[in-house]
């Protein structure tokens, strides 16, 4: 596989973000999409937490439990895209990454107690869209960094068009403003 594009743009054809991620993926032939909003990951409670880690401890990676940690591992290139929401991203893409955050799939633990990543991924591009500004509190990139470190995935990349919402800003310059970002990234 290719890149996988991980939508968490859950506005549908409606959100920007999506917009800017369009535009990034452009050209590329080989994309698989996780469209959260279709999905609707649910977050891991008790008795899923213990079934999950049953099938850990016995190596049954044959699951479907697994199938969202097996592709995410397996990917070449991983897009994320996401609406800054609350200083970060949807509770949806926590989610997610909670479904992909799998002991011997997408990282493991050396015999000197190390977490060695084993993503097959050189890079992770977050794409995202924001009201005000995420200068200071980029919490939800700075959250993805720690994850790809985690993963063992040595590059992370941001794009943002900020000030979406602010009173008589020039929308269509913020958006063609990342758009020129998205262009310098992929050149």
């Amino acid at each position: 596989m290719a890149t996988l594009f991980v939508n968490a743009c859950l506005r549908g054809d409606e959100s920007r973000t999506l917009e800017l991620c369009r535009e990034y993926l452009k050209g590329i032939s080989d994309v698989q999409e996780v469209n959260l909003a279709q999905l609707r990951p649910q977050p891991f409670y008790g008795d899923e937490v213990k079934r999950r880690a049953d099938l850990e401890a016995q190596g049954q990676f044959d699951d479907p439990i697994f199938d969202l940690s097996k592709q995410f591992a397996a990917a070449d290139d991983i897009v994320i895209g996401a609406p800054y929401w609350d200083l970060s991203f949807p509770a949806a893409l926590k989610a997610y990454i909670e479904h992909v955050s799998v002991c011997d799939i997408t990282f493991h633990y050396t015999e000197q107690s190390q977490c060695k990543g084993l993503c097959k991924a050189s890079c992770l591009t977050y794409i995202t869209t924001c009201g005000g500004s995420v200068a200071g509190a980029n919490l939800g990139y700075e959250y993805l960094c720690g994850i790809a470190r985690m993963f063992g995935i040595p590059k992370t990349r941001f794009v943002a068009a900020e000030n979406l919402d602010v009173v008589g800003i020039d929308v269509k310059a913020q958006m063609d403003k990342a758009c020129a970002a998205i262009a310098k990234l992929k050149a």
